[in-house]
């Protein structure tokens, strides 16, 4: 490990606003922000970006950004430790576990943002919208609330929209070009370190948010392979 990253691993221990894999969080966010308002959460988080943003201009609302790796994280916690957001925290663990840390209805809103599209053959169930997730997401979130999906990927972008069309979800907007379209408004305009990376590089960014169905998720047809997510999913 790099001294830089040491740095950073040592800092987080520190900080009042990370997690690294709790026990016991579970149904029990609210004693932790002391209060009861809706919980987002922003996965694969990176540098945490969106967490931090959406916390300044939301403080009726509480952000947790999820990511393994914890040199990321300590970017945001840092910028959200030193700007007073007590409505940010950020939590280190594997994205798979989710259900380990919320309850049923405890989450009121999801964000994905620039994850790893995992182009490469075979990877597609660690995709964060492969139908086994959208099943994790289903035990925690409130029904009726949004998932968020910002990528300059056009595999996952396309795949995202096939998952929604098979397990029955329902599309809230759907944008293939967000600046092509001039939508860059409210929480998009939210540029994370790899968006404007991107952009300099002239790449479409596609936004899609939806849904999911009343009814439990199946994992049928080309979802249905009983194989586990791989250990590391993060963002890019």
């Amino acid at each position: 490990m790099g001294h830089k990253k040491l740095i950073k691993f040592q800092a987080i221990d520190t900080f009042k606003n990370v997690l690294q894999y709790p026990e016991n969080m579970k149904n029990n966010w609210k004693d932790f922000f002391k209060n009861d308002n809706p919980i987002t959460l922003e996965l694969a988080c990176g540098k945490g970006e969106y967490s931090v943003n959406l916390g300044r201009e939301h403080k009726d609302r509480n952000f947790i950004g999820i990511d393994i790796k914890g040199n990321r994280i300590h970017n945001g916690a840092k910028i959200a430790l030193t700007e007073g957001l007590d409505n940010v925290a950020f939590l280190r663990t594997h994205i798979g576990k989710i259900n380990d840390y919320f309850g049923e209805n405890e989450v009121g809103e999801i964000w994905i943002v620039f994850a790893d599209p995992f182009l490469k053959k075979g990877k597609e169930k660690n995709r964060l919208t492969h139908a086994r997730f959208l099943s994790y997401y289903q035990r925690i979130l409130k029904p009726g609330s949004i998932i968020n999906l910002k990528t300059d990927s056009k595999v996952l972008y396309d795949f995202t929209l096939e998952t929604i069309a098979e397990t029955g979800c329902t599309i809230v907007e759907n944008i293939a070009d967000i600046y092509g379209k001039n939508m860059v408004n409210g929480p998009l305009a939210i540029q994370t370190f790899y968006e404007k990376m991107h952009l300099l590089d002239n790449r479409t960014i596609y936004y899609v948010s939806f849904t999911l169905p009343p009814t439990p998720i199946v994992l049928t047809g080309r979802f249905s392979k009983d194989e586990p997510e791989d250990e590391i999913v993060e963002g890019e």
